[in-house]
């Protein structure tokens, strides 16, 4: 088609919005396929279920603390190893299309690299969304076994399974982050980092009021802002006790992370845009 024709036949920019979503989509289904068929997730998955079993068994000689147990150990096997499928899976996602090659067969069709970087961390979350999903209907089952009939606590916890989801959701940005200009060990060592301070974060910043200096108060002050508070997305110890968060403490958790997440992203696409793979 030549120019002439192009001006009559415009492509508005719904069509092209239309185009970019579909697009994303695609990327994102094929990232959860492949995460899928890596046999590692079914073995974490398991793995966490049987330690759920466990619990139960170290509940019933724990004297009336079964319940509390069950919780505590549950939901922090599903952050734990919700944590590894973050990062293991997520530092490869764009490693292993360097390394086979097929990222030159992407670009070469109309794909924007924002797209590849949206789609591919969307598709790893949908990934982790089944998994905690899983883990938890694990979880509120051994209550109920444990029960002898519905327990409270068993629908009670779903809200801290969705703080959970969402810590995973901004590790997943930055494994993607890394990824998009570092090698999968450095990644997956940074983002593990971290995920250990994030939840220490509060301590950052009574380190950044103690300290005499300027220049360390400045180091540990930015840390602070900069690393994710991850410390406010824990509600492990409290579900034990059967202590639900208030609505608004999980929707302010909901759009800081979002905010957090588009920052990451954005970070990692314009990193990613300047990688040459010649």
């Amino acid at each position: 088609m030549d120019t002439t024709q192009a001006a009559k036949f415009p492509i508005s920019s719904e069509t092209s919005r239309r185009g970019l979503i579909w697009r994303t989509i695609a990327i994102a289904r094929n990232a959860f396929r492949e995460a899928v068929r890596d046999r590692v997730l079914y073995n974490l998955v398991l793995f966490v279920l049987l330690l759920t079993g466990a619990a139960i068994f170290i509940g019933e000689l724990s004297g009336g603390q079964e319940r509390k147990i069950i919780v505590d150990l549950g939901l922090s096997a599903m952050l734990l190893f919700g944590v590894f499928i973050a990062i293991f899976v997520g530092v490869g996602l764009v490693y292993k299309e360097i390394e086979r090659r097929t990222i030159y067969t992407i670009f070469a069709k109309p794909v924007a690299r924002g797209e590849f970087i949206v789609g591919k961390y969307l598709g790893l979350c949908l990934t982790l969304l089944v998994n905690v999903v899983v883990m938890g209907m694990g979880v509120s089952f051994a209550l109920i076994y444990v029960s002898s009939g519905w327990d409270p606590l068993a629908l009670s916890i779903w809200p801290a399974i969705l703080l959970i989801y969402v810590q995973l959701m901004i590790l997943t940005g930055i494994a993607l982050l890394f990824s998009s200009f570092s090698s999968p060990a450095l990644s997956a060592l940074l983002t593990f980092f971290i995920f250990i301070v994030g939840h220490f974060s509060s301590d950052l910043k009574g380190l950044a009021t103690s300290m005499g200096s300027i220049s360390a108060r400045w180091l540990f002050g930015g840390l602070y802002y900069l690393l994710p508070n991850l410390a406010n997305l824990s509600y492990i110890t409290p579900a034990g006790h059967g202590q639900v968060p208030h609505v608004a403490h999980v929707a302010a958790a909901a759009l800081y992370s979002l905010i957090y997440i588009v920052v990451i992203l954005s970070v990692a696409t314009l990193i990613f845009s300047r990688r040459n793979f010649k």
